[in-house]
């Protein structure tokens, strides 16, 4: 009877330690970002305590969190990895003893330069180096022109790292729009992709949600988005509003283009339920289509 009574306390305490790995708190910071770098990074630091103290176990921050955004700016910032600014990623990680999704810098490499982002473990241990994908070369007559590829190199590899909660994919603002580096990370076994942004005021109202609901819904996973604030004084004006949305492609929680830290509860079995309700993951044809890598999808990591 003992015994019974040992295993029967056994599967109630395994049944709260996997209830209460289900739920886990996200945290979005939504940062001013200045031409003074150090102020940056302080700042940074100082939004990323304030998640932890909140409960965030994984927080992320904006794209060019440490500088501002904008082609005459990447050389100028541009650190290697380790420098400066991941090392204050490294510390605020494990100070926190939070996963911490370094938004992007801009790096510099052997002579070139890249946008990426640095993930942190809470032992303050790099876990990946996401060099951005898909470079934002574009030009709407009239509206707004930007290229990347002027001063930036494009990454080479996926990117998804590990926690005690579920595996995340990691993409930075323009590889949102393509829906097959979403599709890989949901068959890798993602269920939250994080997307370190800086929508323009052109692109921002008309594209920014849509895109992230589209690719919450298509793949049945959480998307977080992490935008600077908006400065209108800015060369560069990001649109801000920051996201995060549910499977079910609905928003949960969205800041305007102010400086704020937002929260969301990712409930993983929210999102087992939305898969088995409507199970697309087993309805897909792969008799007739199929989104597959060419290379290995992680990053390697410079010691």
């Amino acid at each position: 009877m003992l015994a019974g009574v040992h295993l029967c306390l056994y599967t109630i305490s395994m049944s709260g330690i996997f209830k209460a790995m289900s739920k886990f708190r996200l945290a979005v910071v939504q940062m001013h970002v200045s031409k003074i770098k150090a102020e940056n990074l302080g700042r940074a630091h100082k939004l990323v305590k304030e998640a932890a103290g909140q409960g965030a176990k994984v927080v992320v921050l904006p794209e060019c969190f440490n500088s501002p955004y904008g082609t005459g700016f990447f050389a100028e910032y541009a650190e290697k990895i380790p420098g400066e600014s991941t090392q204050m990623l490294s510390e605020a990680a494990k100070e926190c003893g939070i996963y911490l999704v370094g938004g992007s810098i801009p790096e510099e490499d052997g002579g070139n330069l890249y946008n990426t982002c640095s993930v942190f473990g809470p032992d303050g241990k790099l876990l990946i180096k996401h060099r951005k994908i898909h470079l934002f070369d574009i030009d709407v007559p009239g509206k707004i022109r930007f290229q990347e590829s002027e001063t930036l190199n494009p990454g080479n590899s996926l990117s998804t790292f590990d926690t005690p909660f579920c595996k995340v994919g990691v993409g930075i603002c323009y590889d949102i729009r393509f829906a097959e580096l979403a599709q890989i990370y949901a068959k890798k076994g993602c269920q939250l992709l994080v997307y370190p942004g800086a929508f323009n005021m052109t692109t921002g109202p008309a594209h920014w949600e849509l895109l992230q609901r589209g690719r919450a819904i298509d793949n049945q996973v959480y998307v977080a988005t992490a935008s600077p604030a908006r400065d209108e004084t800015a060369s560069y004006v990001a649109w801000g509003h920051s996201s995060v949305v549910n499977p079910w492609g609905e928003v949960i929680t969205k800041a305007g283009s102010e400086e704020v830290v937002m929260y969301a509860d990712i409930d993983l079995q929210y999102l087992a339920d939305v898969r088995q309700q409507i199970p697309i993951t087993v309805q897909r044809r792969n008799d007739l289509y199929s989104v597959n890598t060419v290379q290995e999808d992680i990053t390697p990591i410079q010691k």
